[in-house]
């Protein structure tokens, strides 16, 4: 049985999870319109936070409040996935993922080597979280959502293994873009799933 406290904080955590996707991608969306120079296949998504004026400000505030939106997601899942030292890795991996993301935003491209080295640790700690987090939710039986969490995390994975081994694109662009979007799908469902079991807990 959930306590008061915690059902209100996964109806919170839940919001931000959805909420932190649709203004990601908006402010992302509209720094790339604001640059039209801009290229998929040759640019990193980063190389907008350094345009002058209004796009380097759409693209690194969107990041900071993006990421800081899961990680007060990323607080929820400590109490969703429950007490098992696997959940809470998982859970902890993530929230370091989150505060990476909104690292990028406020070290851009030019801060070096800073922005560089929350660059990789943003791509790298999200699919390791999710493979940790695969785990948890297989020791809650929760299986359905134990496969879906493994597929993400091998789309969000996969971009960047075919870009070292085969180079199928100059820039990061579109690695970036992919290995975002997959784990933002995943925060939408799983912070869908922590609003549903906010509403059918029984509060003492």
């Amino acid at each position: 049985m959930l306590k008061s406290k915690n059902v209100m904080w996964l109806r919170i955590a839940g919001t931000c999870g959805i909420v932190a996707l649709i203004l990601a991608f908006t402010f992302i969306y509209l720094a790339v319109t604001s640059y039209p120079q801009f290229s998929w296949m040759d640019n990193a998504l980063s190389d907008l936070g350094v345009v002058p004026s209004v796009t380097a400000a759409l693209f690194n505030y969107g990041l900071i409040i993006s990421g800081m939106l899961l990680f007060i997601f990323s607080t929820g899942m400590f109490v969703f996935l429950g007490e098992k030292f696997v959940s809470r890795t998982g859970a902890f991996v993530f929230a370091l993922a989150c505060l990476a993301l909104v690292a990028i935003g406020v070290f851009p491209e030019n801060v070096k080597p800073t922005h560089y080295l929350v660059s990789v640790a943003f791509f790298v700690l999200l699919p390791i979280s999710m493979l940790v987090i695969t785990v948890a939710f297989w020791l809650m039986d929760q299986v359905r959502m134990a496969v879906f969490t493994l597929i993400v995390a091998v789309v969000a994975a996969t971009p960047w293994l075919l870009l070292f081994s085969v180079r199928y694109v100059s820039g990061v662009a579109v690695p970036e873009a992919v290995s975002g979007l997959a784990g933002a799908v995943w925060a939408v469902v799983l912070g869908y799933k922590m609003m549903r079991e906010a509403s059918r807990a029984k509060v003492p």
